[in-house]
This record gives C-alpha cells, sequence and structure tokens, in this order.
C-alpha cells in the first residue's frame, strides 16, 4: 500500500479562507514529483507477480492517472481492476484508466483515488 502524498484536492473545503495560499501550482508539482518517486521504489520492491495499491487524497488527473501511466510506460506493471460488493453505490468521477477508482467528494466522502498495480514477471 502506498498512500501518497498529495494536494489534498478531494479533502479541501473551498470556503476555507486562505485557499488561494494553500492549495498552489506549485503544491501539485511538487506532490506528483514525489508521488513519482515513491511509486518506482515501491514498485522495484515488489516481486514478480506482486500486488500494491496507490492511493491519494487527490481528485486530479495529474496526481492520479498520469503519475501511473508515467510509471507503467518505465516499469513492467498492469493495472488489476478494483471490484468490490457495494462499489456502484460509490459517487465515481470518471478516470482515464480503466479498473481505477476516483470517488467524488461529497457530503459522506472524501475524494480520494485508488489503482491496484501487479508487478509482471
Amino acid at each position: 500500500m502506498l498512500d501518497a502524498p498529495c494536494s489534498g484536492s478531494g479533502t479541501i473545503c473551498l470556503e476555507e479562507p486562505k485557499i488561494e495560499e494553500t492549495f498552489t501550482t506549485k503544491l501539485i508539482e511538487k506532490s506528483v514529483k514525489t508521488q513519482i518517486d515513491l511509486l518506482k521504489k515501491a514498485i522495484n520492491l515488489l516481486k514478480p507477480k506482486q500486488e500494491m495499491v496507490y492511493s491519494t487524497c487527490s481528485i486530479l488527473k495529474n496526481e492520479n492517472e498520469e503519475v501511473i501511466q508515467k510509471v507503467i510506460k518505465e516499469k513492467n506493471i498492469e493495472i488489476v481492476p478494483i471490484q468490490f460488493e457495494g462499489m456502484e453505490l460509490l459517487p465515481l468521477l470518471p478516470t482515464t484508466i480503466e479498473g481505477t477508482l476516483c470517488v467524488q467528494p461529497n457530503e459522506l466522502y472524501e475524494g480520494f483515488f485508488i489503482a491496484k498495480i501487479r508487478k509482471n514477471g
């Protein structure tokens, strides 16, 4: 399990007084770099056919799908589709990688992203 540091875009309150000062492009760029580095290291630790879960509390494509797509190009990994009973009840946002989930924040849920990754032989 890699719960990567992120911008927290799925958990922010837009009415927060200093949101413009804390939620910045610089924060997102720094988060993406850290996420890529950590994901590569985590995959290197996996043995062939082992699986891991990558997650963030962000709903931004560049912190989620784009990070995974970049690492997939460099590493021998695949996405394992996430399926579980009751999944259809979750408020989901569209994702560009089949089998991943991005939960839309609402009054019941904070927003987050998850992907299950398998290291190939």
